[in-house]
C-alpha cells in the first residue's frame, strides 16, 4: 500500500498505460477481456479475501480495522467471524493485514492472522509490534472464532508505522510464509533488508507447530531444519531477503512457484519470482536496487548476487504494486496461466505471461479502484478488494472473451447476473 493519489492523477496514469506495455498471450488462446462482478459492497477498508480450503465454499473478507466477515455465497453473515479490534491498532499501513487457514483446517479449525499491536513498552525506537497469532474456530459454531483461543506465535517490534508487509500464506510444503517490510521510513535507513540479524525486509518460513524458543515468549514456533540460513549467524526464520515491502505474495497452486509483489520506493514497482524448486536464500536486492535499478549500492555485492524482478513498471504508470495470483480456475480457460497483479493508485490490473524465462504483461482492466489485495477461492477463481472506507467492496474477476466454457453451476460465460450481489 502507499499514499493516495488524486483522481486526475490516477486517470492520467491509466490512460498512458496501453502505450507502455505489450502482451504475450498463450499461443492459440484468445486475449482475456476482464471485467468485475460485485460480490459485496459497503465494506470498510477490505484488505483480505481468503478461503478455508474446507469445501464450505465460504469467502473470508478481512477489514483493516480488525474484523473478518464470512460471505456464504449468498450474503455476508451478520456476525464477524473474527474480531481483533481490541488488541490491534489500525490506520495508514497498520491493522489486520493477513489471514491464512491451516492446511488441515477442516480437521483442526486453526487459522493464523497478522495484525499490528500497539507498543506497550515505552521504547522510543518502537512504533508498534507486528503480531502473528493462531486462533481456533469455536467448537459449537463453524462461523465463529473462539476469541479465547489466541496464541501469539510471533511478536516483533516495528520502528516506523509503514512498510509492514502483512501477507501470510501456507506453501506447498505446508509451512507458513510471512512477509515483513523493511521497517519503514524511506530508503531503508537501517539497511534492514540486507541484514540477516533482523526479520525486517524478509519473507520468513516457519512451522507454526511446537515451540523452538522456550525462553522467548515472543516466539512460539519451530524453525524448519532446511531453512537456508540455519547454522549461519543471523535469524533462522529468514527464507528470502532484500525486500522493501512485500505487501502481497502468492503460490501458484499448480506449480508451487512463489510470486512476490514488492512495493517500490519512488521510481519502480516490481514482481519477483521464486521457482518452486528454490532452496531459499534469494536476495531480491533492496536497498541496493529498486527493481533492477541501482538505488543505494554502498557496501553492496556484485549485481550477480541478487535476484532481479521478472516484471517491473515505473512510477509514470502507477505508485504501489499489489501482487496477485496466477489464474488456475476452471471458469475462464482463456485466462489460465496469466499472473494477475495491479497498481493500488491507478486500479489497473495487468495480466502477465511467460515465454520461456521471459515475462511480459499487458493492462487487461482499468478499474479506477484502490486495489488493495487479491484473493482466491477454493476452485481458483480470483477476487480483488477495493480499499475505500465505508464504501469498500470485493469483486470477482471475470473474463468476457468468447468461449464455449460452461461454469460448474451451469451458467455460461458472461452471465454476470447469476453471481453478482450487493449487501447494503
Amino acid at each position: 500500500m502507499s499514499q493516495h493519489h488524486n483522481a486526475m492523477a490516477r486517470l492520467a496514469l491509466v490512460l498512458a498505460l496501453p502505450l507502455l506495455l505489450a502482451l504475450a498471450a498463450p499461443a492459440g488462446a484468445a486475449e482475456p477481456i476482464l471485467d468485475l462482478e460485485l460480490v459485496v459492497g459497503g465494506l470498510t477498508d477490505p484488505v483480505i479475501v481468503a478461503n478455508a480450503g474446507d469445501a464450505s465454499g465460504r469467502l473470508f473478507i478481512g477489514e483493516q480495522d480488525g474484523l473478518v466477515w464470512i460471505w456464504d455465497g449468498t450474503q455476508l453473515l451478520p456476525t464477524p467471524f473474527l474480531d481483533v479490534t481490541a488488541q490491534s491498532v489500525s490506520g495508514g499501513e497498520m491493522g489486520l493485514l493477513g489471514l491464512a487457514f491451516d492446511p488441515d483446517f477442516a480437521a483442526n479449525g486453526r487459522l493464523y492472522v497478522y495484525y499490528s499491536a500497539p507498543d506497550t513498552t515505552g521504547d522510543p525506537e518502537v512504533d508498534h509490534f507486528t503480531t502473528i497469532s493462531r486462533f481456533t474456530v469455536d467448537a459449537g459454531n463453524p462461523n465463529l472464532v473462539d476469541p479465547a483461543s489466541e496464541t501469539v506465535l510471533l511478536r516483533y517490534p516495528q520502528p516506523y508505522s509503514n512498510h509492514n508487509g502483512g501477507m501470510l500464506a501456507f506453501g506447498p510444503d505446508n509451512l507458513l510464509y510471512i512477509g515483513l517490510g523493511d521497517g519503514g521510513s524511506g530508503g531503508d535507513p537501517g539497511n534492514r533488508g540486507q541484514s540477516l540479524s533482523t526479520l525486517l525486509g524478509k519473507i520468513l518460513r516457519i512451522d507454526p507447530q511446537g515451540d523452538g524458543f522456550p525462553s522467548d515468549p515472543d516466539r512460539n514456533y519451530t524453525i524448519p531444519a532446511d531453512n537456508p540460513f540455519v547454522g549461519v549467524a543471523g535469524e533462522d526464520e529468514i527464507w528470502a531477503l532484500g525486500l522493501r515491502n512485500p505487501w502481497r505474495f502468492s503460490f501458484d497452486r499448480l506449480t508451487g512457484d512463489l510470486f512476490i509483489g514488492d512495493v517500490g520506493q519512488n521510481a519502480w514497482e516490481e514482481i519477483d519470482l521464486e521457482p518452486a524448486a528454490s532452496p531459499g536464500g534469494a536476495n531480491y536486492g533492496w536497498r541496493c536496487y529498486e527493481g533492477s535499478h541501482p538505488y543505494n549500492t554502498t557496501g553492496c555485492a556484485a549485481p550477480d548476487q541478487y535476484v532481479f524482478p521478472i516484471l517491473e513498471y515505473p512510477h509514470s504508470q502507477g505508485c504501489s504494486v499489489t501482487g496477485g495470483y496466477r489464474y488456475r480456475g476452471p471458469a475462464f480457460p482463456n485466462l489460465v496461466g496469466y499472473y494477475l497483479y495491479a497498481d493500488y493508485c491507478t486500479g489497473t490490473v495487468w495480466g502477465a505471461t511467460t515465454n520461456g524465462s521471459t515475462w511480459s504483461s499487458t493492462p487487461l482492466l482499468s478499474s479506477f479502484l484502490s486495489v488493495a489485495s487479491f484473493g482466491e477461492d477454493e476452485s481458483g477463481e480470483l477476487y480483488i478488494t477495493d480499499r475505500v472506507s465505508g464504501v469498500g467492496a470485493v469483486y470477482r474477476i471475470i473474463d468476457t472473451s468468447p468461449t464455449d466454457q460452461v461454469f460448474a453451476d451451469g451458467f455460461e460465460s458472461g452471465d454476470a447476473s447469476a453471481w453478482s450481489a450487493v449487501i447494503p
